[in-house]
């Protein structure tokens, strides 16, 4: 029997009994001092990114790793850690609610990302903050995703940047039966949120031997560049 496909969650952890997300399959905080037990979300975002993703793929494991606490900023070596932690948990798909335009990074990324793929796992990010390329989501072997730019009439698109194929996705969360979207909570980490969710429902296992963001995306090696378009859909369905 295949196993469910498990999505790890970096973020402010996620307030498992919150009736949208569904529960969650495990969870652990990461901090300056090491591993604690416990995901216990103070500050909203990651459970908002877990409701979301739940609500898109219902199929998912999902589990927590909290690296925010009092704030939405963490440090690379708990990133890092936090990487490393969910290739040893197992984990398929890893949301990365974050980005840094500090290209003093780049190595140390791009070393995570090696040993992700090697594991058959994928990251997925945001690959911009401000128009400037981000770590890790600019990377090559990493799934970075946009907003759709303004006045697009297709909410998912694939397009080439940064010499690789990236995903743009709508930056809301779940929506609020009767509220505007406008008046929601908006930004790339849910646009994030939302690749992530579609990453693991067409997941492989990579059972080819390829990188799965070879096996996800066309082939830019054949020149055969073709930007998929999913018509945008109402609000409740999305």
């Amino acid at each position: 029997m295949k196993r469910r496909v498990r999505i790890g969650i970096l973020d402010s952890g996620v307030h498992a009994a919150h009736p949208h997300v569904g529960g969650i399959a495990g969870g652990i905080t990461i901090g300056p001092h090491g591993l604690a037990a416990g995901c216990e979300d103070r500050l909203g975002h990651g459970t908002a990114v877990a409701a979301l993703i739940h609500h898109v793929n219902p199929q998912a494991e999902l589990v927590a790793v909290k690296i925010f606490e009092s704030k939405l900023a963490t440090s690379l070596p708990t990133v890092i850690r936090a990487i490393d932690w969910c290739l040893e948990q197992e984990i398929d798909v890893i949301n990365l609610s974050l980005g840094t335009v500090n290209t003093g990074h780049r190595a140390a990324f791009e070393f995570a990302v090696e040993k992700t793929r090697s594991a058959a796992a994928v990251i997925v990010s945001a690959l911009e903050i401000n128009g400037m390329p981000a770590l890790p989501g600019s990377l090559k072997g990493v799934i970075g995703v946009l907003e759709p730019e303004p006045g697009s009439t297709h909410d998912y698109q694939t397009r080439e940047r940064y010499g690789k194929l990236v995903y743009t996705a709508p930056p809301y969360p779940r929506d609020i039966p009767g509220v505007p979207r406008e008046h929601n909570l908006k930004g790339a980490s849910f646009a994030v949120a939302r690749v992530s969710a579609l990453v693991a429902e067409a997941w492989t296992g990579n059972s080819n031997g390829h990188s799965w963001s070879e096996a996800m995306l066309p082939s830019l090696a054949t020149g055969a560049v073709q930007c998929e378009q999913v018509p945008r859909r109402s609000q409740q369905e999305v």
